[in-house]
């Protein structure tokens, strides 16, 4: 029996905030409600769904003008990570999405949500890499990252 949910963050393959969707009793159950991914629908949840709604809007990148403006930035820039490192380039852990958009904010290219970052592959060796920001629905960048180790 599906049971309509009111999502309150991004689910891959399933919706944006705000959307309400129909899935599963059990996976809306054990899975979204738990991890916060979202709420049960409600008569009520209207307001709920505007106040989500607006304050995805206020996050996204005004017009598309600016995400273009953003995009140009991104993709003409090198972002420098220095991470801590092992033996040959290895690094302790790897390079998370939290630390590309830190460093991008601490080289003055901007603010972008670490939700939007998308890594192909792990990052755990020192060297060029690359990930992709999606700036709005219709707008990605391609930033080129550079980890280098600490010292």
């Amino acid at each position: 029996m599906p049971n309509k949910v009111i999502l309150t963050h991004e689910v891959t393959g399933l919706g944006q905030p705000g959307d309400v969707v129909e899935v599963k009793s059990g996976y809306a159950r054990n899975y979204l409600i738990p991890q916060g991914f979202g709420v049960s629908w409600t008569r009520g949840g209207e307001k709920q769904i505007e106040q989500i709604k607006a304050a995805r809007s206020a996050r996204e990148h005004a017009t598309i003008e600016e995400a273009n403006h953003v995009k140009d930035i991104l993709e003409h820039a090198t972002v420098k990570l220095a991470v801590k490192t092992g033996a040959g380039g290895r690094l302790f852990g790897s390079v998370k999405t939290g630390d590309i958009a830190q460093a991008v904010a601490d080289q003055g290219l901007g603010t972008i949500d670490k939700k939007k970052i998308q890594v192909s592959a792990p990052i755990k060796l020192t060297g060029m890499h690359e990930a992709t920001v999606k700036l709005r629905d219709d707008i990605t960048a391609v930033i080129k990252l550079q980890v280098v180790s600490a010292k």
